[in-house]
């Protein structure tokens, strides 16, 4: 068989090789590139190899830095968005204009959003079927008390400071009462997954102070994120009237979602059976999602609150919600978020912040945003009874933002509310908040072991007897 094959394709070729193409074909080639196929430039800046080599490049970068903040005792999701700057012009641009531009061609930008953009609506989804509200109903008043002052003052302080901002910001068409609103929002804002992720690695997951950071959190993210709507439907209206319908058409899905969905979930998308989730589900799970996302797209919302309320009622399916989180939750955090990360350090330049006076007004805005958050958490925690040390530990774990906040950045910047001068101070300030609780949570901790018991006195212990 095999000699046979070889002869014949021997004489197919010899015979071939005297043959000549037709020039007056009429089949078109479609405009095929004359380039040579050796050359190893070109190959490489076709799309989907560019593709792979940036999936590669900032994967490997993620992991790395993230592996190294951890020995730190930091999340890696804080060394995942530090990755993602230095791969950016803050610091891979400067010391490599040419390795930054072959990577990451103005061309190649919109691939790259389009994934991240799937990437983070998958993980809102992830973190509303995470969302548990719970320790709500046996610590409603703290929980209350903490996340309203959690929201309401730095969201005042925020406001208070763009009085300050908006007369450096460039001219642009934005309204005050848009960057306003906008940075008071962004102040207000607690990364809820990262949140979860440190109080569960430091054990504190069945404690008081625990549950009661977490239900804080939750009832701040859900809280801020509507809140967030109602901002981006003021700023993309052109006017009262389309930014109400927005609003009125926001809250009948919600309503929706919530009294029509929820209660017939299990027959919408199907029930789980044993300890597998069939296909079939996983499918209309994931149909389920891109229409709710699409459906607060196209309100003129975002995408993500689709997502994110899509997560909140599923059903409580503890099989459902386990594969859930093994699947989409541990694909998209090690796969797509590293390129949301490198997607928002692209568009965070550093170099931007030069003179002194830009300094002040970026530590200006860290300290503003930390006042806010640990501060206004920590007296209302305080106000319901807590010791100082349990308030403390609820101020600063409130006070990290991390990922939830470089997503509504990226939303203040798509809709050009903020300008990549102020962009790159808040981002920086979402790092440096995110970066400080891991250590303070370790000082509070230190203090209260440091604490010494009051001796007894003998003649004190012998007047009682």
């Amino acid at each position: 068989m095999l000699i046979s094959f070889g002869i014949a394709l021997s004489a197919i070729l010899y015979f071939g090789a005297g043959l000549h193409p037709n020039q007056g074909s009429m089949v078109s080639t479609g405009g095929s590139s004359n380039e040579p196929a050796g050359n190893l430039y070109s190959v490489l800046q076709q799309p989907l190899s560019l593709l792979l080599i940036q999936i590669i490049v900032i994967v490997l970068s993620a992991r790395t830095i993230g592996f190294l903040f951890q020995k730190i005792n930091q999340p890696a999701v804080v060394g995942e968005m530090v990755a993602g700057i230095l791969l950016g012009p803050s610091l891979l641009g400067v010391l490599s204009p040419q390795i930054e531009a072959f990577l990451f061609p103005v061309k190649a930008m919109g691939i790259l959003q389009m994934l991240s953009q799937v990437g983070i609506i998958l993980f809102m989804f992830a973190v509303g079927v995470e969302l548990d509200l719970k320790p709500l109903r046996r610590q409603t008043h703290a929980v209350v008390m903490i996340s309203h002052a959690g929201i309401l003052v730095p969201f005042l302080l925020g406001t208070a400071l763009s009085l300050f901002l908006f007369s450096y910001l460039p001219e642009s068409n934005i309204p005050f009462n848009a960057f306003a609103l906008f940075m008071g929002i962004a102040m207000s804002i607690t990364a809820f997954p990262v949140l979860a992720r440190i109080i569960d690695e430091r054990g504190l997951s069945k404690s008081p102070l625990g549950t009661t950071a977490i239900a804080c959190a939750a009832v701040d993210d859900v809280s801020a994120w509507c809140i967030l709507a109602i901002v981006i439907a003021v700023a993309k209206s052109q006017g009262l009237s389309s930014a109400l319908l927005t609003i009125l058409l926001a809250v009948v899905f919600v309503l929706a979602m919530v009294f029509l969905i929820k209660p017939r979930a299990d027959r919408l998308l199907g029930t789980v059976k044993n300890s597998e989730v069939p296909k079939g589900v996983m499918v209309n799970v994931f149909i389920f999602v891109f229409a709710s996302a699409l459906f607060t797209e196209a309100i003129g919302i975002h995408a993500l609150f689709g997502a994110f309320l899509a997560g909140i009622v599923m059903q409580n399916d503890s099989v459902l919600r386990h594969h859930i989180k093994q699947s989409i939750e541990v694909f998209t955090s090690a796969f797509l978020l590293p390129l949301f990360f490198a997607y928002t350090g692209l568009r965070t330049q550093l170099g931007l912040i030069t003179t002194w006076q830009s300094w002040l007004i970026c530590i200006g805005i860290i300290l503003v945003a930390i006042t806010g958050k640990l501060g206004g958490s920590t007296f209302a925690a305080r106000w319901t009874g807590m010791s100082w040390h349990d308030a403390l530990s609820i101020g600063t774990l409130m006070n990290t933002r991390g990922l939830m906040e470089l997503i509504a950045l990226n939303i203040g910047y798509d809709l050009g509310i903020l300008p990549p001068q102020i962009f790159t101070m808040m981002v920086l300030m979402a790092i440096s908040t995110t970066f400080m609780t891991g250590p303070l949570l370790s000082i509070l901790g230190s203090l209260k072991q440091r604490v010494p018991v009051q001796p007894i006195k003998e003649e004190k212990l012998l007047t009682d007897l």
